[in-house]
């Protein structure tokens, strides 16, 4: 589904991947670990095509996609949640979940909300007023509207109470078993004991066992 290769990425002059290749099949759940600044956040930003300078191949079912803008990507079933989450926080739950809404709206709501149950009692609360652990349902809840085929997410866990940790690995789990596909950047290690393939990253490079 998913194909990276020999990717090299900068941030001016530093550069921070070096010739990484992997590759992600379909309904696989692929981890990806490593120290912070190993280069995971930057890893995905690049499959997503928001990195300032990258050079290589990226295709996504079997399409050249590292000329496409990040818009078009997540059109073709890509979804990237980000470490910070970047919610809007002055609007509420449901006004988060239906900007990013594609197809059927009500659907599409229903089913985040079936994964995530605690979103559904803070419809009408500002996302700024959630904890932690909430705006991250939120955030993956938001991307889940776009009906991705492949989840890109970034930290998922970190930083959030045990019970919510959870309920959010349980909820990608169910997507999984639906045949969701997903690339995680985690330290955490709580989907590492699910995964099909555990990838690692030090220093801009990669390994994989």
């Amino acid at each position: 589904m998913l194909e990276v290769r020999h990717l090299d990425v900068w941030y001016g002059a530093a550069q921070a991947l070096f010739d990484v290749s992997l590759q992600v099949g379909g309904g696989e759940l692929v981890v990806l670990q490593g120290l912070n600044g190993a280069g995971k956040s930057t890893l995905l930003q690049a499959i997503m095509g928001m990195s300032p300078r990258a050079a290589g191949a990226i295709s996504y079912q079997n399409q050249s996609i590292e000329r496409w803008e990040p818009y078009r990507r997540a059109l073709a079933g890509l979804g990237y949640v980000a470490e910070g989450r970047r919610l809007f926080t002055g609007l509420t739950v449901r006004e988060n979940l239906r900007l990013a809404v594609r197809g059927d709206v009500r659907a599409r709501e229903a089913r985040a909300l079936q994964l995530f149950p605690a979103l559904a009692t803070m419809l009408d609360r500002p996302s700024g007023r959630m904890s932690g652990g909430e705006q991250q349902m939120l955030a993956i809840a938001r991307t889940l509207m776009t009906g991705p085929t492949l989840l890109l997410l970034d930290e998922p866990c970190e930083g959030i109470a045990p019970l919510l940790v959870e309920a959010i690995a349980q909820a990608l789990l169910a997507l999984k078993r639906e045949g969701v596909t997903f690339l995680v950047a985690e330290q955490n290690r709580m989907l590492a004991a699910h995964a099909d393939r555990i990838l690692t990253l030090v220093a801009g490079q990669l390994r994989e066992r």
